[in-house]
């Protein structure tokens, strides 16, 4: 399809760097071009976007045009062209998206049987504190419960931080020890614990 004389003599000034050219090309164009592009990315930011981009477009490539060819052909093509990649970015964006939601909710599937792994241990130990002789235990409580230092234990119980410390020793080398039957949750034990 040719182009009439006065698009012509509009293409050529923009051809030349002509800004007023281009805006009558802009203001010609942008608003059959816009609604071109909504039809496919039905969202008016990216349709306004992919506008903009084709007229940056347009005007970097300004030497490239054929005066003698149809420019709507060749605005068209730009704005298909910038509708498809943008298209396949969001398709791409997309599948990032659903693999990270999916690597969420393995992590919280896994995080659950920490939590139930963590609760079986939780219960051994609690089974296994009750056979602790009553002052064993006090201090085992203080310090792994409450977080209290030996010291601070010792000034709390009115005993030395050496018997605290003692005390300690034996409970963990009888918590240690019982718990061996399972790797797993002594490891885990020992992290939290220990």
């Amino acid at each position: 399809m040719k182009q009439k004389k006065s698009d012509i003599d509009v293409l050529e000034l923009l051809k030349k760097g002509d800004v007023l050219a281009f805006d009558t090309i802009y203001q010609k164009y942008c608003r059959r071009l816009f609604g071109f592009v909504l039809k496919y990315v039905k969202q008016k930011d990216d349709a306004e976007e992919i506008v903009q981009e084709v007229f940056v477009k347009i005007w970097e490539s300004r030497h490239k045009i054929d005066v003698f060819s149809s420019f709507d052909s060749f605005l068209f093509t730009i704005a298909y062209n910038s509708t498809i990649s943008l298209l396949r970015k969001r398709v791409t964006e997309k599948k990032y998206v659903d693999f990270l939601i999916s690597q969420q909710q393995e992590y919280i599937v896994n995080d659950s049987s920490v939590e139930i792994q963590f609760n079986e241990l939780n219960d051994k130990v609690q089974l296994l504190l009750n056979e602790l002789t009553p002052r064993q235990k006090e201090i085992f409580q203080l310090s792994r419960v409450e977080g209290l230092t030996h010291e601070e234990i010792a000034k709390k119980l009115n005993i030395s931080a050496n018997t605290v410390k003692n005390h300690m020793v034996t409970v963990l080398s009888f918590l240690r020890k019982s718990l061996d039957n399972n790797l797993l949750i002594n490891l885990l034990f020992i992290s939290l614990f220990l």
